[in-house]
């Protein structure tokens, strides 16, 4: 299972919004886009997708940009996947309440629990989640001269 490029810019910008969410100013998308190096053109379609999606949310005028929605900790990564993707583990299709064979029962159960435990694992991480752990790792990384 990959992430999709779209689900991983999103996630990008959305750590950077985050990241500054203390601030209290809105960062504008050629501030997002230089800093995590994504295309303005698709960071611009990503965070309308947001937008409408309630996890972003815009200003306008001199001063405008994008900032969350809600505090980082009540952003669950599960909540954008869904957003960005439509991805509803609730909802099935016909032909997966109904398998034509016992094997497509089968590889149906094992795909629905699967899908159940990458739910879980999203469900469990917020986008403040990211920014403890981009901040743990910032820290590992740092050297000390003398």
């Amino acid at each position: 299972m990959e992430i999709s490029c779209k689900s991983e810019y999103a996630l990008l910008a959305l750590l950077e919004l985050a990241g500054h969410y203390d601030g209290g100013e809105p960062l504008q998308i050629r501030q997002i886009a230089a800093e995590q190096n994504i295309p303005d053109r698709y960071l611009e379609q990503l965070l309308a997708t947001l937008r409408r999606g309630g996890i972003v949310k815009s200003q306008r005028g001199a001063k405008g940009g994008y900032i969350l929605a809600r505090e980082p900790w009540k952003i669950t990564l599960l909540e954008v996947m869904g957003c960005l993707e439509g991805l509803n583990s609730n909802s099935s299709t016909e032909e997966e309440a109904n398998p034509k064979t016992l094997e497509s029962a089968v590889i149906q159960e094992i795909w629905h629990e699967a899908r159940q435990a990458a739910d879980l694992v999203l469900h469990n991480y917020t986008l403040q989640n990211l920014c403890d752990q981009r901040s743990a790792r910032k820290q590992l990384n740092l050297m000390y001269y003398i």
